[in-house]
Protein backbone atom coordinates (compact mmCIF):
# COMPACT_ATOMS: atom_id res chain seq x y z
CA UNK A 1 0.00 0.00 0.00
CA UNK A 2 1.41 3.53 -0.81
CA UNK A 3 1.78 5.56 1.83
CA UNK A 4 0.37 9.29 2.42
CA UNK A 5 2.78 11.92 1.46
CA UNK A 6 1.55 14.52 4.29
CA UNK A 7 1.95 11.41 6.29
CA UNK A 8 5.51 10.66 5.77
CA UNK A 9 6.40 14.26 6.19
CA UNK A 10 4.38 14.38 9.46
CA UNK A 11 7.08 11.39 10.72
CA UNK A 12 9.89 12.99 9.89
CA UNK A 13 9.47 16.34 11.44
CA UNK A 14 8.30 14.13 14.53
CA UNK A 15 11.29 12.18 14.50
CA UNK A 16 13.20 15.82 15.06
CA UNK A 17 11.86 16.52 17.92
CA UNK A 18 13.66 14.05 19.98
CA UNK A 19 16.69 15.80 18.65
CA UNK A 20 16.88 18.80 20.89
CA UNK A 21 18.00 22.26 18.47
CA UNK A 22 21.55 22.13 20.51
CA UNK A 23 22.52 18.75 18.66
CA UNK A 24 22.46 19.38 15.18
CA UNK A 25 24.90 16.85 14.37
CA UNK A 26 21.96 13.94 15.53
CA UNK A 27 20.14 15.19 12.59
CA UNK A 28 22.81 15.04 10.34
CA UNK A 29 23.59 10.98 11.49
CA UNK A 30 19.88 10.94 10.59
CA UNK A 31 20.11 11.50 6.91
CA UNK A 32 24.08 9.77 6.62
CA UNK A 33 26.07 13.52 6.95
CA UNK A 34 28.90 14.62 8.24
CA UNK A 35 28.69 18.35 9.89
CA UNK A 36 30.84 20.74 8.59
CA UNK A 37 33.75 22.67 10.80
CA UNK A 38 31.07 25.61 10.29
CA UNK A 39 28.04 23.62 11.20
CA UNK A 40 29.48 22.25 14.55
CA UNK A 41 31.96 25.15 15.53
CA UNK A 42 31.03 26.97 18.38
CA UNK A 43 31.61 30.60 18.75
CA UNK A 44 31.22 31.19 21.84
CA UNK A 45 32.74 27.63 23.63
CA UNK A 46 35.61 28.61 26.05
CA UNK A 47 38.55 29.40 25.24
CA UNK A 48 41.93 29.61 27.09
CA UNK A 49 43.48 33.28 27.90
CA UNK A 50 46.67 34.09 26.76
CA UNK A 51 48.48 34.28 29.72
CA UNK A 52 47.08 33.38 33.38
CA UNK A 53 44.55 35.25 34.02
CA UNK A 54 43.65 37.43 37.46
CA UNK A 55 40.33 37.83 36.53
CA UNK A 56 37.59 35.29 34.85
CA UNK A 57 34.79 38.04 34.25
CA UNK A 58 34.17 41.55 34.16
CA UNK A 59 31.64 43.55 35.76
CA UNK A 60 31.21 47.32 34.28
CA UNK A 61 29.62 50.22 35.45
CA UNK A 62 29.51 52.58 33.25
CA UNK A 63 27.78 56.20 34.61
CA UNK A 64 26.19 57.85 31.71
CA UNK A 65 26.62 61.71 31.13
CA UNK A 66 30.32 62.27 32.34
CA UNK A 67 31.05 62.58 36.56
CA UNK A 68 32.74 65.66 37.76
CA UNK A 69 35.93 64.10 39.12
CA UNK A 70 36.46 67.23 41.34
CA UNK A 71 33.18 66.50 43.24
CA UNK A 72 33.61 62.42 43.63
CA UNK A 73 37.49 61.36 43.66
CA UNK A 74 39.83 63.78 43.14
CA UNK A 75 39.67 66.15 46.07
CA UNK A 76 41.30 69.81 45.42
CA UNK A 77 41.84 71.66 48.28
CA UNK A 78 43.49 74.81 46.28
CA UNK A 79 40.52 74.77 43.97
CA UNK A 80 38.64 75.45 47.33
CA UNK A 81 40.78 78.14 48.46
CA UNK A 82 40.95 79.57 45.27
CA UNK A 83 37.32 79.78 44.45
CA UNK A 84 35.99 82.92 42.26
CA UNK A 85 39.17 83.99 41.28
CA UNK A 86 40.19 84.18 37.43
CA UNK A 87 42.63 81.25 35.76
CA UNK A 88 43.45 81.03 32.27
CA UNK A 89 40.53 82.81 31.45
CA UNK A 90 37.90 81.16 33.51
CA UNK A 91 36.64 81.83 36.85
CA UNK A 92 37.17 78.85 39.31
CA UNK A 93 34.56 76.93 41.27
CA UNK A 94 35.09 74.64 44.29
CA UNK A 95 33.26 71.53 45.10
CA UNK A 96 29.85 71.88 46.47
CA UNK A 97 30.66 68.87 48.36
CA UNK A 98 33.03 67.78 51.34
CA UNK A 99 35.89 65.24 51.27
CA UNK A 100 36.91 62.88 53.62
CA UNK A 101 39.42 59.96 54.24
CA UNK A 102 37.79 56.47 54.52
CA UNK A 103 39.08 53.06 54.89
CA UNK A 104 42.43 51.76 56.34
CA UNK A 105 44.01 53.52 53.02
CA UNK A 106 42.73 57.33 53.83
CA UNK A 107 41.14 57.50 50.17
CA UNK A 108 39.49 60.58 50.26
CA UNK A 109 35.78 60.29 48.77
CA UNK A 110 33.64 63.18 48.60
CA UNK A 111 30.43 63.20 50.78
CA UNK A 112 28.81 61.99 47.75
CA UNK A 113 29.93 58.25 47.84
CA UNK A 114 30.03 57.04 51.76
CA UNK A 115 29.72 53.48 51.09
CA UNK A 116 31.58 53.15 47.97
CA UNK A 117 34.51 55.37 50.53
CA UNK A 118 34.23 52.83 53.13
CA UNK A 119 34.95 50.11 50.45
CA UNK A 120 38.39 51.72 49.15
CA UNK A 121 40.70 48.79 51.08
CA UNK A 122 39.55 47.11 47.86
CA UNK A 123 39.20 50.13 45.03
CA UNK A 124 42.38 52.01 43.09
CA UNK A 125 41.22 54.86 42.18
CA UNK A 126 42.79 56.08 38.48
CA UNK A 127 42.63 60.52 39.41
CA UNK A 128 44.60 60.98 35.33
CA UNK A 129 42.01 59.48 33.18
CA UNK A 130 42.21 60.83 29.79
CA UNK A 131 40.45 60.68 26.28
CA UNK A 132 40.05 62.67 23.02
CA UNK A 133 37.01 64.47 22.88
CA UNK A 134 34.96 66.40 25.15
CA UNK A 135 31.27 65.70 23.07
CA UNK A 136 29.23 62.82 24.65
CA UNK A 137 29.05 60.72 21.24
CA UNK A 138 32.73 60.57 20.61
CA UNK A 139 33.06 60.05 24.32
CA UNK A 140 31.30 57.06 24.75
CA UNK A 141 32.56 55.81 21.58
CA UNK A 142 35.91 56.09 22.94
CA UNK A 143 35.05 54.79 26.27
CA UNK A 144 33.39 51.68 24.79
CA UNK A 145 35.32 50.82 21.34
CA UNK A 146 38.44 52.25 21.64
CA UNK A 147 37.80 55.14 19.04
CA UNK A 148 36.52 58.84 19.38
CA UNK A 149 35.73 58.98 15.05
CA UNK A 150 34.03 55.81 14.52
CA UNK A 151 31.68 53.24 16.21
CA UNK A 152 33.32 50.27 16.72
CA UNK A 153 33.10 46.94 19.37
CA UNK A 154 32.52 47.52 22.33
CA UNK A 155 34.98 45.96 24.99
CA UNK A 156 32.22 43.55 25.84
CA UNK A 157 31.86 42.09 22.28
CA UNK A 158 35.89 41.97 22.43
CA UNK A 159 36.40 40.21 25.32
CA UNK A 160 33.09 37.77 24.41
CA UNK A 161 35.15 37.04 20.82
CA UNK A 162 38.63 36.76 22.44
CA UNK A 163 37.03 34.51 25.74
CA UNK A 164 33.68 33.46 24.80
CA UNK A 165 31.60 32.23 28.13
CA UNK A 166 30.94 29.44 30.30
CA UNK A 167 27.16 28.99 30.08
CA UNK A 168 25.77 28.45 26.50
CA UNK A 169 22.40 28.85 28.22
CA UNK A 170 23.15 32.62 28.57
CA UNK A 171 24.71 35.66 26.49
CA UNK A 172 28.73 36.14 27.00
CA UNK A 173 28.11 39.64 26.99
CA UNK A 174 24.65 41.41 28.77
CA UNK A 175 23.47 45.17 29.15
CA UNK A 176 21.47 46.06 32.16
CA UNK A 177 20.31 49.68 31.18
CA UNK A 178 16.71 51.26 32.15
CA UNK A 179 17.28 53.96 29.21
CA UNK A 180 19.08 54.22 25.92
CA UNK A 181 22.24 56.18 26.64
CA UNK A 182 24.53 58.86 25.10
CA UNK A 183 25.48 56.83 21.94
CA UNK A 184 22.67 55.03 22.16
CA UNK A 185 23.27 50.84 21.05
CA UNK A 186 27.45 51.75 19.89
CA UNK A 187 27.79 51.27 23.67
CA UNK A 188 27.53 47.25 23.31
CA UNK A 189 27.50 47.36 19.44
CA UNK A 190 30.08 44.25 18.03
CA UNK A 191 29.97 46.48 15.12
CA UNK A 192 32.29 44.20 12.41
CA UNK A 193 32.72 40.93 15.18
CA UNK A 194 30.50 38.34 14.60
CA UNK A 195 26.83 39.22 15.93
CA UNK A 196 26.99 36.74 18.41
CA UNK A 197 29.26 39.07 20.44
CA UNK A 198 26.74 41.98 20.60
CA UNK A 199 25.86 42.76 23.83
CA UNK A 200 21.65 41.73 25.13
CA UNK A 201 20.84 44.73 26.52
CA UNK A 202 18.06 43.90 29.28
CA UNK A 203 15.16 46.48 30.35
CA UNK A 204 14.78 46.53 34.03
CA UNK A 205 11.02 46.70 34.98
CA UNK A 206 8.57 44.09 35.38
CA UNK A 207 9.29 41.98 33.03
CA UNK A 208 13.01 42.45 32.09
CA UNK A 209 13.57 39.82 28.87
CA UNK A 210 9.58 39.97 27.13
CA UNK A 211 8.47 36.62 26.20
CA UNK A 212 10.30 34.30 28.34
CA UNK A 213 7.59 32.03 28.83
CA UNK A 214 6.93 29.00 26.32
CA UNK A 215 3.97 29.30 24.24
CA UNK A 216 3.59 26.02 23.61
CA UNK A 217 5.00 23.04 24.99
CA UNK A 218 8.45 22.17 24.90
CA UNK A 219 7.85 18.78 22.60
CA UNK A 220 6.11 21.08 20.15
CA UNK A 221 8.96 24.15 20.39
CA UNK A 222 11.87 21.70 20.10
CA UNK A 223 9.80 20.37 16.62
CA UNK A 224 9.35 23.84 15.60
CA UNK A 225 13.39 24.93 16.08
CA UNK A 226 14.73 21.46 15.66
CA UNK A 227 13.54 21.79 12.25
CA UNK A 228 14.82 25.88 11.75
CA UNK A 229 17.87 24.80 12.76
CA UNK A 230 18.66 21.59 10.60
CA UNK A 231 18.00 24.06 7.66
CA UNK A 232 19.94 26.87 8.81
CA UNK A 233 23.13 24.54 9.14
CA UNK A 234 22.43 22.75 5.70
CA UNK A 235 22.22 26.44 4.25
CA UNK A 236 25.16 27.22 6.18
CA UNK A 237 27.37 24.45 4.88
CA UNK A 238 26.50 26.26 1.23
CA UNK A 239 27.74 29.51 2.37
CA UNK A 240 30.26 28.88 4.73
CA UNK A 241 31.44 32.26 4.65
CA UNK A 242 27.77 33.51 5.54
CA UNK A 243 28.42 34.94 9.26
CA UNK A 244 24.95 36.82 9.39
CA UNK A 245 23.30 32.94 9.38
CA UNK A 246 26.05 31.93 11.88
CA UNK A 247 25.01 34.55 14.21
CA UNK A 248 21.36 34.21 13.65
CA UNK A 249 21.66 30.88 14.27
CA UNK A 250 23.98 31.06 17.67
CA UNK A 251 20.78 33.49 18.87
CA UNK A 252 18.48 30.94 18.24
CA UNK A 253 20.62 28.85 20.49
CA UNK A 254 20.87 31.61 23.01
CA UNK A 255 17.12 32.19 22.89
CA UNK A 256 15.69 28.61 23.96
CA UNK A 257 18.89 28.63 26.46
CA UNK A 258 17.67 31.52 27.97
CA UNK A 259 13.75 30.33 28.13
CA UNK A 260 15.36 27.94 30.52
CA UNK A 261 17.64 29.89 32.34
CA UNK A 262 17.32 33.39 32.66
CA UNK A 263 13.84 33.26 34.35
CA UNK A 264 15.78 31.89 37.72
CA UNK A 265 18.60 33.91 37.01
CA UNK A 266 15.76 36.88 37.59
CA UNK A 267 14.20 35.37 40.22
CA UNK A 268 15.48 37.36 43.57
CA UNK A 269 12.98 35.66 45.73
CA UNK A 270 15.47 33.46 47.30
CA UNK A 271 17.83 35.66 48.32
CA UNK A 272 18.48 36.59 52.29
CA UNK A 273 17.40 39.16 53.60
CA UNK A 274 20.55 40.45 54.53
CA UNK A 275 21.97 40.02 50.90
CA UNK A 276 18.38 41.96 49.68
CA UNK A 277 20.01 44.91 52.41
CA UNK A 278 23.33 45.21 51.30
CA UNK A 279 21.91 46.47 47.92
CA UNK A 280 19.28 48.59 49.48
CA UNK A 281 16.69 46.48 47.60
CA UNK A 282 13.58 44.72 48.57
CA UNK A 283 12.12 41.49 47.40
CA UNK A 284 9.29 42.48 45.31
CA UNK A 285 12.04 45.32 43.53
CA UNK A 286 11.83 45.24 39.81
CA UNK A 287 14.29 47.70 38.52
CA UNK A 288 17.05 50.56 40.19
CA UNK A 289 20.35 50.42 40.08
CA UNK A 290 20.18 48.20 43.13
CA UNK A 291 18.24 45.44 41.43
CA UNK A 292 20.63 45.67 38.33
CA UNK A 293 24.00 45.53 40.41
CA UNK A 294 22.62 41.90 42.10
CA UNK A 295 21.77 41.27 38.92
CA UNK A 296 25.68 41.89 37.80
CA UNK A 297 26.32 39.53 41.12
CA UNK A 298 24.18 36.62 39.65
CA UNK A 299 24.79 36.41 36.02
CA UNK A 300 28.20 36.36 36.78
CA UNK A 301 28.33 33.33 38.95
CA UNK A 302 26.31 32.01 36.04
CA UNK A 303 29.00 32.57 33.99
CA UNK A 304 28.27 35.54 31.75
CA UNK A 305 31.86 36.81 30.91
CA UNK A 306 30.75 40.17 30.47
CA UNK A 307 28.22 42.30 32.40
CA UNK A 308 27.73 45.89 31.60
CA UNK A 309 25.72 48.27 34.16
CA UNK A 310 24.54 51.19 32.60
CA UNK A 311 23.03 54.25 35.05
CA UNK A 312 21.51 56.69 32.71
CA UNK A 313 18.81 58.07 35.30
CA UNK A 314 14.77 58.30 34.69
CA UNK A 315 15.46 61.79 33.27
CA UNK A 316 17.59 64.62 32.41
CA UNK A 317 17.21 65.63 36.05
CA UNK A 318 18.50 62.45 37.42
CA UNK A 319 21.59 61.33 35.38
CA UNK A 320 25.40 62.84 35.79
CA UNK A 321 24.90 65.28 32.55
CA UNK A 322 25.57 68.57 35.53
CA UNK A 323 25.05 71.29 33.18
CA UNK A 324 22.11 72.72 34.95
CA UNK A 325 23.43 72.67 38.68
CA UNK A 326 26.54 70.39 40.19
CA UNK A 327 24.04 69.52 42.70
CA UNK A 328 22.06 67.56 40.06
CA UNK A 329 24.62 64.98 40.82
CA UNK A 330 23.96 64.28 44.70
CA UNK A 331 20.55 62.80 43.47
CA UNK A 332 22.54 60.88 40.83
CA UNK A 333 25.06 59.49 43.35
CA UNK A 334 22.24 58.65 46.41
CA UNK A 335 20.60 56.17 43.82
CA UNK A 336 24.09 54.01 43.08
CA UNK A 337 26.71 54.55 45.98
CA UNK A 338 24.98 51.82 48.09
CA UNK A 339 24.20 49.64 45.55
CA UNK A 340 28.20 49.58 43.87
CA UNK A 341 29.27 49.10 47.97
CA UNK A 342 26.85 46.28 48.02
CA UNK A 343 28.24 44.99 45.43
CA UNK A 344 31.50 44.67 46.31
CA UNK A 345 30.61 43.09 49.53
CA UNK A 346 28.67 40.37 48.08
CA UNK A 347 31.32 39.33 45.35
CA UNK A 348 33.96 39.83 47.93
CA UNK A 349 31.84 37.30 50.40
CA UNK A 350 31.51 34.88 48.31
CA UNK A 351 35.01 34.77 46.70
CA UNK A 352 33.99 36.18 44.09
CA UNK A 353 36.27 39.60 44.00
CA UNK A 354 39.44 37.66 43.52
CA UNK A 355 38.37 36.67 40.13
CA UNK A 356 36.10 39.52 38.68
CA UNK A 357 37.24 42.87 37.47
CA UNK A 358 34.96 45.13 38.48
CA UNK A 359 35.02 48.65 36.55
CA UNK A 360 33.33 52.26 37.14
CA UNK A 361 33.99 54.53 34.83
CA UNK A 362 32.11 57.25 32.88
CA UNK A 363 32.61 59.10 29.47
CA UNK A 364 34.70 62.06 30.84
CA UNK A 365 34.98 64.92 33.71
CA UNK A 366 33.67 68.37 34.35
CA UNK A 367 35.89 71.45 34.63
CA UNK A 368 37.02 73.03 37.58
CA UNK A 369 35.91 76.45 36.42
CA UNK A 370 34.16 78.23 33.69
CA UNK A 371 33.96 81.76 32.00
CA UNK A 372 30.58 82.47 33.87
CA UNK A 373 31.30 83.82 37.97
CA UNK A 374 28.26 82.34 39.12
CA UNK A 375 27.71 79.49 36.78
CA UNK A 376 25.80 76.24 38.98
CA UNK A 377 26.87 73.56 36.57
CA UNK A 378 30.25 72.19 35.17
CA UNK A 379 30.99 71.66 31.20
CA UNK A 380 32.71 69.02 29.93
CA UNK A 381 36.30 68.17 30.07
CA UNK A 382 38.11 65.58 28.53
CA UNK A 383 41.93 66.25 29.71
CA UNK A 384 41.39 64.44 32.66
CA UNK A 385 38.82 62.69 35.20
CA UNK A 386 38.81 59.90 37.71
CA UNK A 387 38.01 55.95 37.07
CA UNK A 388 38.45 53.13 39.16
CA UNK A 389 38.97 49.67 39.11
CA UNK A 390 38.21 46.50 41.76
CA UNK A 391 39.17 43.35 42.55
CA UNK A 392 40.97 40.35 40.02
CA UNK A 393 44.69 41.32 40.79
CA UNK A 394 44.25 44.86 41.46
CA UNK A 395 45.64 46.46 44.11
CA UNK A 396 43.26 48.01 46.68
CA UNK A 397 43.61 51.28 49.13
CA UNK A 398 45.64 53.11 46.24
CA UNK A 399 45.35 56.10 43.73
CA UNK A 400 47.19 56.48 40.72
CA UNK A 401 47.90 59.47 39.00
CA UNK A 402 47.41 62.89 39.80
CA UNK A 403 45.62 66.02 38.20
CA UNK A 404 47.13 69.58 38.38
CA UNK A 405 46.15 71.70 41.19
CA UNK A 406 43.04 72.47 39.65
CA UNK A 407 41.90 69.71 38.72
CA UNK A 408 42.14 70.91 34.65
CA UNK A 409 45.03 68.46 33.32
CA UNK A 410 47.36 65.56 33.91
CA UNK A 411 49.93 66.41 36.23
CA UNK A 412 51.33 63.10 36.87
CA UNK A 413 50.87 59.46 35.18
CA UNK A 414 48.32 59.64 32.30
CA UNK A 415 45.83 57.32 32.13
CA UNK A 416 44.98 57.28 28.26
CA UNK A 417 41.38 55.30 27.48
CA UNK A 418 43.75 53.10 25.44
CA UNK A 419 45.35 52.10 28.86
CA UNK A 420 42.74 51.73 30.51
CA UNK A 421 41.39 49.12 27.75
CA UNK A 422 44.87 47.30 28.30
CA UNK A 423 44.74 47.00 31.76
CA UNK A 424 41.12 45.44 31.68
CA UNK A 425 42.29 43.24 28.74
CA UNK A 426 45.55 41.90 30.71
CA UNK A 427 43.49 40.99 34.05
CA UNK A 428 41.30 39.09 31.60
CA UNK A 429 44.39 36.89 30.33
CA UNK A 430 44.23 38.51 26.69
CA UNK A 431 47.64 41.17 25.17
CA UNK A 432 45.44 43.65 24.01
CA UNK A 433 48.67 43.96 20.78
CA UNK A 434 47.21 40.14 19.88
CA UNK A 435 43.80 40.33 20.20
CA UNK A 436 42.72 41.43 16.93
CA UNK A 437 39.97 41.23 14.03
CA UNK A 438 41.00 41.46 10.07
CA UNK A 439 38.30 43.51 8.73
CA UNK A 440 38.61 45.66 5.36
CA UNK A 441 42.06 45.07 5.19
CA UNK A 442 43.48 45.73 8.54
CA UNK A 443 43.60 43.99 11.61
CA UNK A 444 41.84 46.08 14.39
CA UNK A 445 41.80 46.10 17.98
CA UNK A 446 40.30 47.37 20.83
CA UNK A 447 43.04 50.27 21.48
CA UNK A 448 43.96 50.82 17.88
CA UNK A 449 47.58 51.55 17.96
CA UNK A 450 48.53 52.57 21.49
CA UNK A 451 48.07 51.45 24.90
CA UNK A 452 49.98 49.86 27.89
CA UNK A 453 49.27 47.65 31.22
CA UNK A 454 49.40 50.07 33.64
CA UNK A 455 51.44 47.78 35.87
CA UNK A 456 51.65 50.12 39.20
CA UNK A 457 48.31 49.49 39.85
CA UNK A 458 48.56 45.36 39.58
CA UNK A 459 49.17 43.15 42.67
Amino acid sequence: MSQNPSQTRRRFIQSLASASMLLPGMMHEMLGETPTPAQSADPLAPKSPMFPAKAKRVIFLYMSGGVSHVDTFDPKPLLTRDHGKEYNGEFLHASKYKFSRYAKCDTEVSELFPNVGAMMDDICVIRSMKCDIPNHSQAVMQIHGGSAVEARPSIGSWVSYGLGTFDKELPSYMVLAPEVPYGGATCWDSSFLPACHQGIRVVPGQEAIPNMTRKASLEVQDLDLGLIEFFNRRNLAEHDADKTLAARIKTFETAYGMQKEAPDVFDITKESDATLAMYGITRDTKKGFGWQCLMARRLAERGVRFVELIDTGSDKYTNWDAHLDIKMHATSAKKVDKAIAGLLQDLKSRGMLEDTLVVWTTEFGRAPGDSAPNEAGRTHQSSVYSSWLAGAGIKGGITYGESDDYGYKVAKNECDIHDFQATILNQLGMDHKKLTYRHAGRDYRLTDVSGRVIRDILA
